[in-house]
């Protein structure tokens, strides 16, 4: 092969892969502002780092300034809530590393918060998070001390020195800022409310306007959600955004078209069309029927959280939601994504977001 042939084929390549971004064009609509992209690794703590970009684009938006807050700590609350849960129904419950996004709020009334510089969870030479060990050891614990008769009020100190072990002994005291802190104060001085936050979802088998425990695995502490029209669902994401507010994404990423590399998330018509990537589509139209059979016969399940944080259009003027992930920054937008108007009505498990973000007539409607 001669060297003008080399360097025809390094050009075409080049024009290939160029092409291969240039045909679906984003127009940023609405982008709240947010915190560096971080990788929750190899744990299933996903829920823990969207909320944790949640709350700190939520500190931005009240003007108090950027923090980076440790999600591992928040994660260890959670894990020894869930050992009592699990402890006190005699083994007969969820204790994984899942949880959902309304537990990281109800992390910070347990137990308080603490700064990722004080607290990473990271030991040692440890630059990756990897919790598959820890759980099974946790787990492990629990199922051998729940055999007994009766329980000492040993167990609990125990499973705390493996979480020292694994995840890193946590201050009584710390300074940060200039200013003295225990993780309770250091919660409290960043102000967020549990109850100025609402977790919502859409589906038909309860109630509209009225508030159920969401039937999905990783909803072991019995959250309520609110119960609105997948429409009014829609309406809350996109009012919010207008106004400035982010939220915590909850759903289905199993999809052989949510695509990181590519950052997309779609649900086109034809799923095999050789241009799926290249150049936007028609895609499926969803209805709270589709929906909710798609819900119950396992078709959509509850299997990751993400920070929803923008609305974008394409070039063709169709609708998308711009995501924060938490897997570093992978892909073609360096850890974000676009997700299809399409895409959030087929596999949004639920939502949550601050109380002052829905529109007046649906918080009328939930109130009433």
């Amino acid at each position: 092969m001669n060297r003008v042939s080399q360097v025809i084929i390094v050009i075409s390549t080049f024009v290939l892969c160029n092409e291969a971004y240039s045909q679906y064009e984003f127009f940023n609509e609405k982008r709240i502002e947010t915190t560096e992209v971080k990788s929750q690794d190899i744990t299933g703590t996903c829920w823990s780092f969207s909320t944790a970009s949640f709350i700190e684009s939520e500190l931005l938006r009240q003007g108090k300034g950027s923090y980076d807050l440790s999600e591992m700590f928040v994660v260890r609350s959670i894990y020894k809530d869930k050992a009592r849960n699990y402890m006190l129904r005699q083994g007969e419950a969820n204790f994984s590393q899942g949880a959902l996004a309304h537990d990281l709020i109800r992390a910070y009334e347990m137990h308080g918060a603490m700064p990722e510089s004080l607290y990473s969870g990271l030991i040692n030479s440890d630059t990756t998070h990897n919790h598959s060990e820890l759980e099974s050891g946790l787990k492990g614990y629990l199922d051998g001390v729940s055999k007994g008769r009766k329980l000492s009020d040993r167990w609990s100190v125990a499973f705390d020195g493996v979480l020292d072990a694994y995840l890193g002994k946590v201050p009584e005291k710390f300074e940060y800022k200039g200013k003295s802190y225990t993780p309770e104060s250091f919660a409290n001085s960043l102000g967020i409310k549990a109850n100025e936050y609402v977790s919502l979802t859409s589906f038909i088998h309860h109630p509209y306007y009225s508030d159920f425990i969401l039937e999905i695995p990783d909803n072991y502490s019995n959250g309520s959600f609110v119960n609105i029209t997948l429409d009014e669902l829609v309406a809350t994401v996109d009012n919010a955004i207008e106004k400035g507010y982010s939220l915590a994404w909850d759903g289905d990423v199993s999809e052989k078209t949510f695509k990181m590399k590519e950052g997309l998330a779609i649900l086109p018509k034809d799923p095999k069309r050789d241009s799926l990537y290249v150049i936007p589509g028609e895609e499926n139209v969803v209805n709270s029927a589709i929906r909710q059979t798609n819900f119950e016969n396992l078709s959509t399940t509850d299997d990751h959280l993400m920070h929803l944080v923008g609305i974008a259009q394409d070039e063709n003027g169709v609708k998308y939601y711009i995501i924060k992930n938490s897997w570093g920054e992978r892909g073609h937008f360096k850890g974000y994504l676009y997700m299809s108007e399409a895409y959030f009505r087929m596999k949004t498990i639920g939502i949550l977001v601050h109380k002052d973000a829905l529109p007046k007539e649906i918080t009328k409607k939930i109130n009433e």
